[in-house]
C-alpha cells in the first residue's frame, strides 16, 4: 500500500505543476488542434461531383485493321458502362498526348496481338501512363487484366475442343478417316454451344442509395498529429525528470523514505495521465468539431490510442535515464520527436510513401500507430486487422520500459 501511495503522491504533484504551467498545457492540447485545423484547410475533403462524369479510358492498337484487337476495342467502345467510357485513339497520337500530359494514359495492343492470342504463342498488353497518374494506371491495369482473362478463357475452350477431337475414335478400322464420326462429334459440340450452360461469371452491381460523402481529410490528419504530440510531450517529460535529478530533488525523496520504484512508477503514471488527457481532448474535439469518423471499430481506435500513450510514456522514462543534463534532454527529445514524426507517417499518410520508406518507417513506433489508425479510419478495417499494430506498440513499450527501469537513477 505504501508503494501505491507514494506513486500517486509523486504523480499528483507533477500533475499540479503541469496544470499551473499554461504554456505546457497549451502546447499539449491547443497546438495539436491548431495543426489539425490548419492542415484540414489545406487538404479539404474531396466532395463528390453532382454530375459525376464517367471515367474515360483510352485504348489504341498497332495492329492492321481487321485484327482481333480492333474487334475487342469496338466491343469496348460500343458497350459503355455507367461509370467507365472507352475511347479509341491512334497509337502515336495517344503516346504523344500522354507525353504532353493531355491525357493520363492509355492501353495499347501490340502489332502481333492477334497472332499471339489465336495461336497460343503468347502476347502482351501495354499500359502507358504518366508517372503521377496512379488512379488511371490502376483502372487501365484492371481493364488489361479483364481482357487477358477473357482471351485466356477462350484459348482454354479452343484447346479443350481440339483435345476432345483428338481423343475420339475418328478413324475407321482400315485406318481411313471416319467422316461420319467427325460429323457426329461436331454436331454434338454445336448442340452444346447452342444450349450453353449458364456461365460462371462475377457481376459487379453498383447501387447508390443516397448521396455519397467523401471521408473527411481529418481521418488521416488527426491521428498523425495525435501520435506526434503525445510522443513529443512524453519525450519532453524527460527534461523535468533530469531537472529534479540535477537539483537533488529525487535524492531528497529517497531520504524521506520514497522508494526508487515508487518514483519511477510515479513519473510514468504522470506521463501516462497527461497523455491520456491529451487523447481524450483531441478525440472529443475531432469528433465534435472536425467530424472525424472513427471507422467500423471505434474500440480498436481507443486501444491503439492507449497503447500509443503507454509507449510514449515508457520512452520518456527511458530517455531520462540516458541524458545527463536538462539541455541535452530538451535537445534530444525535440530532435527525436521532429525526426520520427514525418518518418513514421505523422505528417502524411505512410501508405503514399515509397516502399523503401515504409520499410524504414516500421522501425519506429510512430509508423505502427499511424498505420493502425489509417487501417481503421481510412480503409474501414476491423478490430482483428490491427492486432499486429497493437502488438508492435506493446513490444516498443515493453522495450522502452525495461531499459528505463534498468537505467533509472536518482543521483546526478
Amino acid at each position: 500500500m505504501n508503494f501505491f501511495r507514494q506513486t500517486w503522491l509523486i504523480a499528483a504533484k507533477d500533475l499540479r505543476i503541469f496544470a499551473k504551467d499554461r504554456f505546457a498545457v497549451v502546447f499539449a492540447v491547443l497546438f495539436p488542434v491548431l495543426f489539425i485545423l490548419l492542415f484540414s484547410m489545406l487538404f479539404p475533403s474531396a466532395e463528390p461531383d453532382a454530375g459525376e462524369s464517367a471515367l474515360k479510358l483510352y485504348v489504341a492498337t498497332e495492329e492492321t485493321p481487321g485484327g482481333l484487337s480492333h474487334q475487342i476495342i469496338a466491343g469496348l467502345v460500343q458497350s459503355p458502362g455507367a461509370h467507365i467510357q472507352v475511347e479509341q485513339k491512334d497509337y502515336q497520337e495517344a503516346f504523344t498526348a500522354v507525353k504532353d500530359k493531355e491525357i493520363n494514359g492509355f492501353l495499347a495492343f501490340p502489332a502481333d496481338y492477334s497472332e499471339g492470342a489465336l495461336t497460343g504463342s503468347g502476347t502482351s498488353l501495354k499500359v502507358v501512363t504518366n508517372s503521377e497518374a496512379v488512379n488511371t494506371k490502376a483502372a487501365l491495369d484492371g481493364l488489361a487484366r479483364g481482357i487477358a482473362a477473357r482471351v485466356n478463357s477462350t484459348q482454354v475452350s479452343v484447346k479443350s475442343a481440339i483435345a476432345l477431337l483428338e481423343k475420339q475414335q475418328l478413324t475407321s478400322p482400315g485406318g481411313s478417316v471416319d467422316f461420319a464420326k467427325i460429323q457426329e462429334v461436331i454436331a454434338g459440340m454445336a448442340a452444346s454451344l447452342s444450349n450453353p450452360r449458364p456461365a460462371s461469371q462475377i457481376t459487379v452491381v453498383v447501387e447508390r442509395l443516397g448521396p455519397s460523402e467523401a471521408p473527411p481529410s481529418t481521418n488521416w490528419i488527426m491521428p498523425g498529429y495525435l501520435v506526434m504530440f503525445v510522443f513529443f510531450a512524453a519525450a519532453m517529460s524527460a527534461e523535468s525528470i533530469v531537472a529534479e535529478r540535477e537539483t537533488q530533488t529525487l535524492e531528497r525523496l529517497v531520504v524521506t523514505g520514497a522508494r526508487r520504484s515508487s518514483m519511477l512508477a510515479g513519473k510514468f503514471l504522470f506521463s501516462f495521465m497527461r497523455g491520456l488527457g491529451q487523447v481524450i481532448v483531441l478525440w472529443a474535439v475531432g469528433i465534435a468539431v472536425f467530424n472525424v469518423d472513427m471507422g467500423l471499430a471505434p474500440s480498436a481506435v481507443i486501444v491503439i490510442s492507449l497503447l500509443t500513450v503507454l509507449m510514449a510514456s515508457a520512452f520518456g522514462i527511458m530517455l531520462a535515464s540516458f541524458v545527463k543534463t536538462r539541455r541535452s534532454a530538451s535537445t534530444v527529445g525535440t530532435t527525436l520527436s521532429i525526426a520520427l514524426a514525418p518518418l513514421g507517417g505523422c505528417w502524411w499518410p505512410l501508405f503514399i510513401t515509397p516502399a523503401w520508406m515504409q520499410f524504414i518507417a516500421h522501425f519506429t513506433p510512430h509508423a505502427w500507430a499511424t498505420t493502425g489508425f489509417n487501417k481503421l479510419m481510412v480503409f474501414g478495417a476491423a478490430f482483428q486487422d490491427v492486432v499486429p499494430e497493437m502488438l508492435a506498440l506493446v513490444g516498443f513499450a515493453a522495450v522502452f520500459a525495461a531499459v528505463g527501469m534498468w537505467r533509472f537513477r536518482t543521483e546526478a
